[in-house]
């Protein structure tokens, strides 16, 4: 596709609106229109980002744009997305991609049988400091996650398992690309008919194991991820997108010394890396970073968690 992509948003609320922003000015994409069932919010966001049209039917999208991403709430995911991929539109749906692994089973499908493209927004997967990370990371023995946030006005429909803890699990599988063998976890909704603060133990094959803790009722708002390996510590720290690098260097005769300290990481909004991935992507006719197989993996995970926490 040589032209600039016409894309449109579906949902423009706390987090869709920031779609449209970057959608906006991004080289290649033209923001072709915004959905909302809220007229005047779908009114107000096209005027400030430059939207060709808002609307309140996401149907009247077809004909007018090449790719599509949804930030609607997750119960809307699959409706929504099966319309769009059905008429020969990309798609990219935030996290998680849907309710259940049926519904993503069934996106993916319906992707692969039109030959469309069907993203899912894990946004953490485009943190620069997760990317600067990575080359430091070989062998992880033990990886502490905390991911806490004080309490939202949104995605309150589902438990924190699906709204935070989803992004860590996502970063876990991309780097410890093995299988989770052993799950244990604990639940408790504490302001919400959902679970407001979860934790969960992740054993993989190779023997890593991740202790991984998300909460939405916290006071602070904390979001690092460590990795212990032998003789490295490597802290990311995504909310600042900061990276601390540190080794153990064996001294003959002596005690071992330890190096190390902040990486520089480049300055990138992670969201702004995601969707240009997506639209570079359609553009190129290329996979996009994180695909519908993806995203499904994460999800099963998740739900596996959120069965032990049942059972428990």
């Amino acid at each position: 596709m040589a032209d600039a992509v016409r894309v449109g948003v579906i949902g423009v609320g706390a987090l869709g609106r920031h779609h449209a922003r970057i959608l906006g000015d991004t080289p290649d994409a033209v923001l072709a229109a915004v959905v909302d069932v809220n007229a005047s919010r779908a009114a107000e966001i096209a005027a400030q980002h430059g939207a060709q049209a808002h609307l309140t039917d996401p149907s009247a999208l077809i004909g007018m744009v090449d790719a599509v991403t949804i930030a609607s709430p997750t119960e809307a995911h699959h409706e929504l997305a099966a319309m769009l991929l059905d008429a020969g539109i990309h798609v990219l749906v935030e996290k998680p991609m849907t309710t259940t692994l049926a519904q993503a089973d069934d996106l993916i499908a319906r992707a692969q049988a039109r030959g469309v493209l069907l993203a899912v927004g894990h946004t953490e997967r485009f943190n620069p400091a997760v990317d600067a990370a990575r080359p430091f990371l070989s062998r992880p023995r033990f990886i502490e996650v905390h991911r806490l946030g004080t309490f939202p006005d949104r995605s309150l429909d589902i438990d924190v398992v699906f709204d935070l803890m989803i992004h860590d699990l996502d970063v876990l599988l991309s780097v410890v690309d093995e299988e989770v063998v052993g799950v244990e976890a604990v639940g408790v909704p504490v302001l919400t008919g959902r679970v407001d603060i979860a934790n969960a133990r992740l054993k993989f094959a190779g023997g890593c194991i991740a202790n991984v803790t998300a909460s939405r009722i916290s006071r602070d708002r904390v979001r690092k991820v460590r990795f212990i390996e032998p003789a490295a510590y490597v802290s990311v720290d995504y909310a600042s997108r900061e990276l601390e690098v540190w080794r153990l260097r064996k001294v003959d005769g002596g005690r071992p010394a330890i190096e190390g300290g902040p990486v520089a990481v480049p300055e990138a909004e992670p969201l702004r890396r995601e969707l240009e991935d997506f639209v570079g992507a359609v553009r190129g006719g290329r996979a996009p970073r994180v695909d519908g197989a993806q995203g499904r993996r994460a999800l099963a995970l998740a739900q596996r968690i959120n069965d032990q926490m049942t059972q428990g």
